[in-house]
């Protein structure tokens, strides 16, 4: 008994152990805010404190989010707090709105999360524009670029026609594409056309639409012409020459034949 009642008291009167450590956002707040406009660094502090008797060695990073600290590595003494300044540069082509990061802290045996919320200021735009369209006239593939010229995340849709001279060749109604585009971001993607006509002169229209966009719109113009196609068109038209030159001949030789003097 008087063995565990010392055991006991040793338990006690020990000191927190480094596992008690914290990091936490400056002025005990639950979470770091922060909030500017687009192409600004923004600015916070994160206390780190360290209870224990010996030193304390976190190592700090950022996740979701731009964070960078004056030093990855920082050493809190014993019994002290350290205060450690860190900044999060809201890069030019960060949309408006709410964006969300983590803080983190973290020893050999243990990991801190510190909440991170970012509101970008801005107005709220949504642009969308379809470029560089190009038609393969071998395979019929369809090559475009989808570009986001406004200050939203898109989720762009589209939909394809094309015209031939003697109706429409291609039809596609508007869908979603599996993508999405940051403000500034390019896509480049081909649309496949397995079937296309095998002689024909034709107009491909392109419409890209996203919510809260205007429609966009561009077009290419293709000729396409396949071998076979050729020399099917090549036959007939030597048998409509044959045929003329036929009924020529045979005009000449009725002429030829009729008396003189008679009425042709």
């Amino acid at each position: 008994m008087a063995a565990a009642t010392a055991l006991l008291g040793a338990v006690a009167a020990a000191p927190p152990a480094a596992r008690d450590w914290t990091a936490a956002p400056a002025a005990g707040r639950p979470y770091a805010y922060l909030e500017g406009p687009a192409g600004s660094v923004l600015q916070d502090t994160l206390s780190v404190t360290n209870p224990g008797t010996a030193p304390l060695t976190v190592r700090l990073s950022g996740q979701g989010a731009p964070v960078s600290f004056a030093a990855r590595t920082v050493t809190v003494p014993a019994r002290t707090r350290a205060d450690v300044p860190f900044a999060v540069t809201v890069t030019a082509d960060t949309p408006p709105g709410e964006h969300r990061g983590t803080v983190r802290a973290a020893t050999a045996d243990r990991e801190v999360r510190v909440d991170l919320r970012l509101r970008v200021s801005g107005p709220h735009l949504a642009a969308l524009t379809v470029e560089d369209v190009h038609v393969d006239a071998d395979t019929g593939a369809l090559r475009y670029t989808l570009v986001n010229r406004g200050t939203t995340v898109l989720a762009p849709r589209l939909a394809v026609r094309a015209e031939g001279l003697l109706g429409t060749v291609l039809d596609r109604p508007d869908r979603a594409l599996p993508l999405t585009l940051r403000p500034g971001e390019r896509a480049t993607r081909t649309e496949p056309w397995p079937d296309p006509p095998a002689l024909d002169s034709v107009t491909v229209r392109l419409t890209a639409t996203a919510p809260g966009a205007a429609p966009a719109t561009a077009r290419a113009e293709a000729a396409f012409a396949s071998g076979p196609a050729l020399t099917g068109t090549a036959g007939l038209l030597l048998a409509a020459a044959a045929g003329v030159v036929h009924v020529a001949r045979r005009r000449r030789s009725r002429t030829q034949r009729a008396p003189e003097g008679a009425t042709p």
